[in-house]
């Protein structure tokens, strides 16, 4: 069963970036420009090993391997896993069955690790944060990110995807809209407190991506236009706890050996 739902689920992030939808489509395609931006910014260097703890469906699997020397892809589930390797040419990537919670990957081996949309799948996010830490050379970069528990699109989420309304859902959009299986969201609060705690630092640090109900599922373009507008001017407010994505990079101070 955990196979079916796997299978969905990875059909689904390789269709969310060309969402019918605008608003669909826009909060998931600002995430995944900011990501490849970063990791192009972060990667290079002579003899550096890149870490996706979590790849989905792989989409950022080619920019790895552009920014770094070699790339390793880890997931607890092997559905996840099997998928990337079919998608890759033999000895490209280093595919390893592992728990970020108590890995079994080399410490100190990564010069950057790649999490996202990861964490809230988690019951033990700081072990996970500090299964992280100790993975990462000292210098090395964390670029992770995590959906909001306080975003309209997290708490409007809880009522979409109760039964019979999520088959109403799936109507109004036309596409696939599945639950994501979030388990353990955080408030920015929890998640630098969590971060800071195992000996992080935090050198970047943002939130994007306004969702507001009904005027994005009948407004379109529009709608969109209204959304962005509104984002930019509650970004620094008290208001942005409104949306939906907390974006990081995070760094393991001492000096880079790479």
């Amino acid at each position: 069963m955990d196979t079916i739902i796997d299978t969905k689920l990875i059909d689904l992030q390789q269709t969310i970036y060309s969402s019918r939808n605008p608003t669909r489509r826009w909060l998931h395609t600002i995430r995944k420009e900011w990501i490849i931006t970063k990791i192009n910014q972060y990667g290079g260097g002579r003899d550096t090993m890149a870490l996706e703890v979590g790849p989905g469906s792989g989409i950022y699997i080619p920019f790895l391997l552009g920014a770094v020397d070699r790339v390793m892809v880890s997931d607890c589930q092997t559905a996840y896993l099997n998928h990337i390797e079919t998608q890759f040419k033999p000895g490209t990537i280093e595919l390893r069955q592992d728990d970020i919670t108590h890995s079994e990957i080399p410490a100190e081996s990564m010069d950057m690790i790649l999490f996202t949309e990861v964490i809230e799948h988690i019951k033990r996010t700081k072990d996970a944060f500090l299964g992280l830490y100790n993975l990462l050379k000292p210098g090395g970069t964390v670029i992770f990110t995590t959906p909001q528990k306080l975003s309209t699109l997290e708490i409007c989420s809880k009522i979409a995807y109760l039964p019979g309304i999520i088959d109403v859902v799936n109507k109004i959009y036309g596409e696939a809209i599945l639950n994501a299986g979030h388990i353990n969201l955080m408030t920015e609060k929890e998640v630098k407190k969590q971060i800071v705690s195992v000996g992080f630092k935090i050198v970047e640090h943002h939130k994007s991506g306004l969702y507001i109900p009904f005027i994005a599922e009948f407004f379109g373009n529009t709608g969109l236009q209204w959304e962005q507008k509104l984002e930019k001017k509650i970004q620094n407010s008290i208001l942005k706890i409104l949306l939906w994505t907390q974006y990081y990079i995070l760094k393991k101070p001492g000096k880079s050996t790479s």
